[in-house]
């Protein structure tokens, strides 16, 4: 009986030894990937039984080239590096890690929130400067009582959610399905969300349909005084749009975890404005959350490829 084989599309991390533990244990063999190219990962993945991949863009002709792949599994959430469409018309299961970074992700996004609000980036640079004056910023506002719309209510919205409950924020809410509701959140209509609120964040996918969501028009329509966090995919804002409402007053500032593309060019708007927060997309990070995303990708691959299911199937 021949040894299943699962490919590693590309390595995100110091080392493999996790993902190359499992696969031992399991009596699977990992081939590591040194580079991430079409080209290589269609050579690579020949005779493969199972993809992971962490960035990687895996697409048909990868898939197509195994010529007996059964899984591609995402170390991650979000699926737009894979070709999910042509997986499902062959019949071959996707997995995701939907649970690992709730935490984390919801954290970054209220720390982003009250970095914004009580103008911490800005009072840092001003007094690295040289300038240790707390008026060089607009008048502080109490964070309590301020209102937090969130866009998406996945399990990280709920969590952002759950939190800024907690904290005392007034909590919008818009979602795809406006039937489901969510403890301690008004949902409202998108239009009325990105005028009311104070902070919007943003918690979900990016597709075809909410590429550039947030863009011209929403800004218009944003309070002078708010602020805009992403933590989800670049793609979902108009990075030239944001930049022009910034430059013309229509939103106070924004923090972004992710961008559209990345690494960004950093010395070009709206990267560059002193009231626009940068971090290299690491609101998924920490120790733990790494461990159980590495555990649980590889997890979900040997599922099915030993038992032919798994429980975090997102394409059937």
């Amino acid at each position: 009986m021949s040894i299943s084989k699962l490919l590693l599309s590309d390595v995100a991390w110091p080392d493999t030894r996790i993902e190359q533990q499992l696969c031992d244990e399991a009596g699977v063999e990992l081939i590591i990937a040194s580079d991430s190219s079409e080209e290589s990962l269609s050579i690579l993945a020949n005779d493969c039984d199972g993809i992971i991949t962490c960035w990687a863009n895996i697409t048909e002709a990868i898939i197509a080239a195994s010529g007996k792949c059964k899984v591609v599994s995402r170390m991650g959430i979000g699926l737009d590096n894979i070709d999910v469409d042509y997986c499902t018309s062959q019949n071959i299961p996707v997995t995701n890690v939907p649970d690992y970074c709730l935490q984390e992700v919801a954290e970054h996004t209220l720390a982003s929130v009250y970095s914004l609000g009580r103008h911490i980036n800005t009072y840092n640079l001003n007094s690295m400067a040289g300038k240790y004056d707390r008026e060089v910023t607009p008048p502080l506002r109490r964070l309590k009582g301020q209102t937090l719309g969130i866009i998406g209510l996945g399990n990280i919205g709920q969590r952002v959610a759950e939190l800024a409950n907690t904290l005392g924020f007034r909590v919008l809410g818009f979602r795809q399905d406006m039937t489901k509701t969510v403890p301690g959140v008004e949902l409202v209509l998108f239009e009325d969300l990105i005028s009311q609120s104070d902070f919007i964040t943003l918690h979900l996918p990016l597709t075809d349909i909410n590429h550039h969501m947030i863009g011209a028009e929403q800004f218009q329509n944003m309070k002078s005084t708010a602020y805009l966090v992403n933590t989800a995919r670049g793609g979902l804002i108009d990075h030239t749009a944001l930049a022009t409402a910034l430059k013309t007053g229509e939103l106070a500032g924004a923090a972004l975890d992710v961008q559209d593309p990345e690494p960004p060019d950093l010395n070009t708007a709206p990267y560059n404005d002193p009231r626009v927060i940068v971090t290299p997309h690491a609101a998924f990070v920490s120790v733990e959350s790494l461990i159980e995303l590495r555990r649980k990708s590889v997890k979900n691959a040997l599922d099915i490829l030993l038992h032919g299911q798994s429980d975090q199937i997102v394409n059937f």
